[in-house]
Order: structure tokens, then sequence, then C-alpha cells
């Protein structure tokens, strides 16, 4: 997908967001001390401020748009990556799926690094499994066009209406050796607490290369159109 081809996909994306007030249009904002993907800071371990709008239809129908700062040094030279996103939803009595296609863009780098992948999900209750798999990649980013997340995310409500957020995830593929250099293979780990749009928490990875535990702390409203 072109740049060109994003723009006009966010144009569409707002152009729905004000119609039918029989669905949701939602917007949020946030500033983090860190913006992490898969365990990996997209930042150089710096803060990082997003921003999102939400469209999704009663039928289970929603489609989105994201954008965060990112600072992935000055080979890349990107200043913000804007994520595109569709797909269909569906939740009763606690049982749910999802399933979309999300579409990773860099529309500032120096080079074309742009992904996609496909993505599904299932949830009971406070637990979400979900698969995502890359369908294609830019041959400035990685050679090759194989990765497989797998995840495990649990939520509780704990003391006064605050959320407890648990996750395991497992990365792999040929692309993560292009990225990372080390095994086709890496887990991430991470847990934290979130109370009134502020959350705390802790991030892992087991690559040799950056295997620290990580401590971020983020602040996001989100509201209503």
């Amino acid at each position: 997908m072109t740049t060109k081809k994003i723009v006009l996909a966010t144009c569409a994306l707002l152009a729905l967001s004000s119609q039918s007030a029989l669905a949701g249009v939602e917007a949020n904002v946030a500033a983090s001390s860190n913006y992490f993907w898969r365990g990996i800071t997209q930042t150089g371990d710096k803060a990082a401020v997003s921003g999102g709008l939400d469209y999704s239809h009663e039928s289970g129908f929603y489609v989105g748009t994201w954008m965060s700062t990112i600072d992935f040094g000055e080979e890349a030279s990107a200043g913000y990556e804007l994520d595109v996103y569709g797909g269909f939803a569906w939740e009763s009595n606690g049982i749910g799926y999802d399933v979309g296609y999300l579409y990773y863009a860099y529309p500032d780098a120096a080079e074309n690094i742009d992904f996609g992948e496909i993505y599904g999900s299932v949830t009971w209750e406070w637990l979400t499994l979900k698969a995502s798999y890359t369908t294609f990649v830019d041959e400035a980013s990685a050679p090759s066009e194989d990765m497989l997340y797998l995840e495990a995310n649990a939520s509780f409500t704990v003391l006064n209406e605050t959320t407890l957020d648990i996750h395991i995830a497992q990365s792999s593929g040929d692309t993560i050796k292009d990225w990372y250099g080390e095994d086709d293979s890496y887990m991430d780990y991470g847990i934290s607490l979130t109370k009134s749009g502020i959350t705390l928490g802790l991030k892992k990875v087991d690559l040799k290369a950056d295997d620290d535990i990580k401590v971020f702390a983020s602040y996001g409203v989100s509201f209503e159109l």
C-alpha cells in the first residue's frame, strides 16, 4: 500500500466518522515514557505521543487509524508510524472473536519499510488468545516475509477499579532474524496496572541484545465523537 492509498484510507475513515449516529466513533490520545512493539522499543527508550480514531458499526465491522512518534535512529530517519486497520468483532456473554488486517506505514522513512499482517483473536471472559501473521514486508525492511506472533493476554479488575493486565507472547519466523540478528524467535512478557487512564508497567524480552526489564508509564484518554 502506497502512502497515497494510506491517506485515502484515512480520509475515508474520517468521512465515515461524520456519518450514522447508530455507529460508534471514538478518538484516543496518549503520552508514554516509551513505545514498545512486541516488547521492543520503537522510540530508542524515549517518550512517545500517540493518537487514533476508530469507527465501529453495530454489525461488528470496524475500521481505524492510529499514529505514534517513533525513533529508529538516523539510518531509518522515520519520525512517526501510521497504522490503518479494519475487521469484524463480535462478543456475547463473555465470549468473542476479532479478525482483521493491520497495515504499518512509515511515510517519512528514508526507505520503504512498511509491512502488513492479518490477525485473529478469541476471548473468554478475562483471557484473550491472538495470532498475527505477516502478509508482506517491504524489502528495505526485511528480505523475508515470515513472521508469526502468538500472544496470550489476561485482564482482571483488582483493588479500587484498577485493571491488572498480564501478557506473554512469542515472535517467530525468518523476518525476526532479519530484524534482530539473533535467533528466529523470541519471547516477550509484560505486566501492568491501569487506573483512570494512568498505566504503570514492566516489559521484558529474551533477546540477548535487549534483555533488561524495562519500566514504563503512560496516560491516555478516549472519548466519543
